[in-house]
């Protein structure tokens, strides 16, 4: 490998640490803390519709970094590709973190959106606690797909 090649990898890697640290962090601590601020309170200062407009808010914010690491992963992993080094096990994580990094930028965040909008009722709904179930269990295997990634590439790159 190169030693331009080899710098490139350290930032790709970088990049994908700094992605998955973002989203486990959104995940582990920011969604916890916004919804159980009547914990930190003490008593209900704002209501659970608040707390998730509060996250939504995050998570757009989040959403322009996973989008960001998809097009930087398939950029990337397309390279190593066209230079002769496949692997199986990197092209099942590149597809993971392809289809749920687009699916949560692109669907669920802007479903959740509408629904939103929509009025704080329409948060009761099963239709609404469906797609929000989905989306966590979408940003999970999104996630996995990263560190699958990252301890693949990791691997690589150590050889």
């Amino acid at each position: 490998m190169s030693p331009i090649f080899r710098n490139i990898t350290m930032v790709y890697l970088i990049f994908l640490s700094i992605v998955l640290g973002a989203s486990l962090y959104a995940g582990i601590v920011v969604a916890p803390v916004t919804f159980n601020t009547d914990d930190i309170f003490g008593s209900p200062v704002l209501s659970q519709f608040q707390e998730g407009m509060i996250m939504t808010q995050n998570f757009i914010g989040l959403s322009y970094l996973v989008t960001m690491g998809v097009i930087v992963a398939f950029v990337y992993e397309s390279y190593k590709y066209k230079m002769g080094e496949r692997d199986i096990l990197t092209f099942v994580a590149l597809f993971l973190v392809i289809g749920t990094g687009l699916m949560f930028s692109y669907y669920y965040l802007p479903e959740i959106i509408l629904m939103q909008q929509a009025g704080e009722e329409m948060t009761k709904t099963q239709a609404f606690l469906d797609t929000h179930k989905g989306s966590e269990i979408n940003f999970k295997i999104f996630a996995f797909g990263l560190l699958l990634l990252l301890v693949r590439n990791f691997k690589k790159a150590l050889r």
